[in-house]
């Protein structure tokens, strides 16, 4: 049996392309062009195995046609689903740096160690990354700055912040 925890996510499907079952791709890596280096990817929670036949890309997009579909009607039921690859082909990272994918989710704590809120999204910037967190108050932007951000620990999904004020209310 597969499990999920063993996958990453690198790209989430959000429509299709034309009529002979393509797929319009958000990819959720940094590496967009990595996909022309698959074979196979894992769809959904099921982590259904596909075969790659054909990689193309347009703006920050990328396009997936896979052997096993050759119409649109077959691939409508893939939108909204993300697509993830076995951790172990995952791409590896530099130092200090992490998937998207496990910064989502994390809970967040300040140098005081209180609860401040979780991680909703990341926002990529040319500058630096953008933390989106949200807590009952509402979400805030935190900058993926060594100012900011003094740990993260994405096995036990958790990062330590160290806000100026007025960042968090």
């Amino acid at each position: 049996m597969k499990k999920l925890n063993e996958y990453t996510i690198i790209g989430k499907i959000i429509n299709t392309k034309g009529i002979k079952g393509e797929l319009k791709i958000l990819p959720l890596t940094s590496s967009v062009d990595r996909f022309s280096d698959l074979k196979t990817v894992f769809v959904g929670e099921d982590l259904e195995n596909y075969t790659i036949s054909k990689v193309s890309y347009d703006n920050k997009f990328a396009y997936i046609k896979f052997v096993e579909f050759n119409d649109i009607n077959e691939v409508l039921k893939f939108k909204e689903r993300f697509l993830y690859v076995k951790d172990s082909d995952r791409i590896k990272l530099d130092e200090g740096t992490y998937f998207i994918s496990d910064i989502i989710g994390c809970e967040v704590f300040n140098t005081d160690n209180e609860f401040l809120g979780k991680i909703e999204d990341v926002l990529e910037n040319p500058v630096n990354d953008l933390y989106v967190l949200k807590n009952e108050n509402g979400q805030y932007l935190i900058p993926a700055v060594k100012q900011f951000i003094k740990k993260v620990d994405v096995i036990n999904k958790t990062i330590i912040i160290d806000p100026i004020e007025g960042l968090i209310s």
